[in-house]
């Protein structure tokens, strides 16, 4: 699909929302838009999906599009199957085949159950499955998602990345808007920023973490720029800060973060040195037996018995790699830190969000080469 000077007004004297936009979306693609609140984003997400129309310009070769829209519209009067029935029929689907990609999707978000409630009466968490699921149903050329992931609990945040890689691998195209910056972090094809009525390309990157900008920015001699050196094998835990590094060059170190039933891929990309995360000794409360900030509404607390686990991991992570253990390749993992050359840290990141379920990605942080400065 192509975009050639597209502008866009509300009236015909009004200020001027985007304007001069050219953007190429080619098939199997990904495509992350970035901006401040009423910058366009949303904007222009409607115009891709051909919800609106462009004011000036041309948009050509627009394929079959499925759009999530920013809020969803609960007042309908359908049931859950009903509705997603309705758009099912409206994609160019039979009754049949819509009716059973409505019950596949709906299993798959975790909302079957709710399959004869009336829109009206869902949780936000639970429309928005919905209005994902929708999207969804009839494996669109072009998906058009603009903040679908807000709303979601964590497992249905998985299974919406788990499904992007899914259309992007089939050769559709991907455009997404989310709050999130780490979302998807390190998968876009393209990252562009709507600014002043303008989109801007931006140079694909990581998202750093602030608490990680004083030692990204910190020099390094000119040796980081050299190529990564074989890396070392798995073998045994994370080396102790105090120690030389065992790479020379650049390194990254990605904390990430499994959803349930994921398991850490085997033959990861750079053949990382991995340990696993221990939660922080707080018995103060479940969230915080867990390691993580007290969830909002919709997410799930993970029970204490995989707080335990994790504890056990802890010192099982030093065994010999391959034996199974926590945070091991092929291993039942929790929360794990690994570190890999910088050479290969984004094929290592694509890896664990195109994971079958996916990795979330906590922090990513670039490790100068300079052991000192480590």
């Amino acid at each position: 699909m192509r975009l050639r000077g597209v502008g866009r007004r509300y009236g015909l004297a009004g200020p001027w929302v985007l304007r001069g936009v050219d953007l190429d979306v080619p098939p199997g693609s990904l495509t992350r838009v970035e901006g401040t609140n009423g910058s366009g984003k949303s904007t222009l997400l409607r115009l891709l999906a051909g919800i609106d129309a462009p004011t000036s310009g041309r948009i050509t070769d627009r394929p079959r599009t499925a759009y999530v829209p920013e809020r969803f519209p609960a007042e309908l009067p359908f049931s859950v199957l009903g509705y997603l029935t309705h758009l099912g029929r409206i994609h160019g689907l039979g009754r049949a085949e819509a009716v059973r990609g409505a019950g596949e999707w709906l299993e798959r978000f975790g909302a079957a159950e709710y399959a004869a409630t009336p829109l009206a009466e869902l949780s936000k968490g639970t429309s928005q499955k919905v209005a994902v699921a929708q999207a969804l149903l009839a494996a669109p050329a072009l998906l058009v998602l603009d903040e679908a992931w807000t709303g979601l609990d964590r497992a249905a945040r998985g299974v919406l990345d788990e499904a992007v890689a899914e259309r992007i691998a089939d050769g559709a195209a991907v455009v997404f808007v989310d709050h999130d910056p780490r979302r998807l972090a390190g998968s876009p094809d393209a990252v562009f920023r709507v600014t002043e009525t303008r989109l801007e390309p931006t140079p694909v990157s990581v998202p750093v973490p602030a608490s990680a900008s004083a030692s990204a920015s910190a020099p390094t001699p000119a040796s980081a720029s050299a190529p990564v050196p074989a890396p070392v094998p798995a073998t045994g835990p994370l080396p102790d800060p105090g120690e030389p590094p065992v790479t020379a060059g650049r390194r990254v170190r990605i904390e990430a973060e499994p959803s349930p039933g994921a398991t850490l891929p085997p033959n990861l990309p750079g053949t990382p040195l991995h340990e696993p995360i221990p939660p922080p000794p707080n018995p103060g409360g479940e969230a915080a037996r867990v390691g993580q900030a007290a969830p909002g509404p919709g997410d799930t607390v993970r029970p204490a018995v995989e707080h335990d686990r994790a504890v056990q991991g802890a010192s099982g992570a030093r065994d010999e790699a391959g034996s199974g253990g926590w945070g091991a390749p092929g291993g039942d993992p929790g929360p794990v830190r690994l570190i890999v050359g910088g050479g290969d840290s984004d094929a290592l990141l694509r890896v664990l969000l195109t994971a079958s379920p996916p990795w979330h990605i906590r922090a990513v942080t670039e490790i100068p080469a300079d052991p000192e400065a480590a």
